[in-house]
């Protein structure tokens, strides 16, 4: 039977990236996914590469920055590697502050005037900072990082469910699925949402709903050809707008905690779109295309899981909840070199697993 030098179980964004980082340095890769790679959360994702929000936990934001920077060079490679077009766009965001925000932000506001030229059909106004952020199309770069880790020769196995994490002398030596087993030197828990259900360690992720629609572009007799562009930049108020290189605006989300329940509800969607128009007034007018759901992976505290875990061989890469699309870079950097027995460069300690640590951590075998 063959054996892995690294078993990646879990064939979203994170999994995958990780997988081609490990890939492009001479490691033999085999990716798991119960069912099909990029089809989970980084699928539905909306794609903000939102680095310098002031949202962002101040234990994240290196990470965040150092990611940011990577992803241009990140989409060239997967571009080039793949021969697919990812929609890469670095227009900017504009954030609209909430009251108790202002007090404590160290960005120039924009004036009326200024909002307005960035964004004409705003109907909307209320303080607001423009931040240097950029957004990809998840739709297209999950399918280019198949086709890129398919062309560094990656393995994939769709419909693999792993269960557990075979573990001898505390060293981790497997994945077994429903079906099967595969062997590996290392084994990283890239599982989302789902790395809790898998032993023999509790992971403590849990997934979060997010409910997302997609508006068609804005079409008159005067614009038959070239559809009436709306929204020119990454809008974050109540919701997020975020527009699409093809004409598409995708608005979002909701952030609902309620299991692997993944139903669209038509009033939360009606309210979504309400919302967007009361920043745009024209998006009331534009016709729904698409709506849907993904169950983003949180955790406890808001942070990512990063590393080695008390078992020898066991590394887990989750967690990452809203920013699974923003951190896939610097994640898979890091666990790589990790993985191959180099310092990461980035000091990873406080995103650990063993901070969650009690008696419960370690399952029954």
């Amino acid at each position: 039977m063959k054996v892995w030098d690294t078993v990646v179980v879990g064939g979203g964004i994170i999994g995958l990236s990780l997988a081609l980082e490990l890939r492009r340095h001479g490691q033999s890769v085999i990716v798991l996914d119960a069912s099909q790679p990029g089809r989970e959360a980084s699928w539905a994702a909306g794609g903000m590469l939102a680095a310098r929000d002031p949202e962002t936990k101040s234990a994240l934001r290196e990470l965040a920055i150092a990611s940011a920077e990577l992803y241009p060079e990140f989409v060239h490679q997967i571009q080039d590697e793949s021969g697919t077009p990812v929609d890469f766009r670095t227009d900017g965001t504009l954030r609209f502050l909430l009251p108790d925000e202002l007090a404590n932000c160290a960005l120039p506001l924009l004036t009326e005037v200024e909002l307005h030229e960035l964004e004409p059909n705003l109907g909307y106004t209320a303080p607001a900072v423009f931040l240097e952020e950029s957004c990809v199309d998840s739709r297209l770069l999950l399918p280019a990082l198949v086709e890129a880790a398919k062309h560094h020769e990656v393995d994939i196995a769709a419909g693999a469910e792993v269960q557990e994490i075979e573990v001898v002398n505390d060293r981790a030596i497997g994945a077994i699925t429903t079906k099967t087993r595969y062997p590996g030197a290392a084994i990283v828990n890239c599982a989302g949402a789902w790395a809790a259900q898998i032993g023999p360690l509790r992971i403590p992720t849990r997934p979060v709903k997010g409910q997302m629609l997609a508006l068609a572009p804005l079409v008159t007799p005067a614009n038959l050809t070239t559809p009436k562009r709306l929204v020119h930049h990454v809008l974050r108020g109540d919701v997020y707008i975020i527009p699409r290189g093809d004409g598409r605006i995708v608005v979002g989300s909701t952030a609902e905690d309620v299991g692997f329940n993944k139903r669209v509800d038509a009033p939360t969607i009606q309210s979504l779109h309400q919302s967007a128009a009361n920043l745009v007034p024209s998006i009331g007018e534009a016709r729904i295309l698409e709506d849907w759901a993904g169950l983003r992976p949180g955790t406890p505290d808001g942070l990512p899981i990063l590393g080695q875990t008390d078992v020898d061989a066991y590394y887990v890469a989750t967690g990452h909840y809203r920013d699974g699309i923003l951190l896939a870079p610097v994640t898979a950097k890091l666990m790589s070199r990790l993985i191959r027995g180099q310092d990461p460069e980035l000091d990873i300690s406080h995103f650990r697993l063993n901070r969650f640590q009690t008696s419960e951590t370690r399952q029954a075998k």
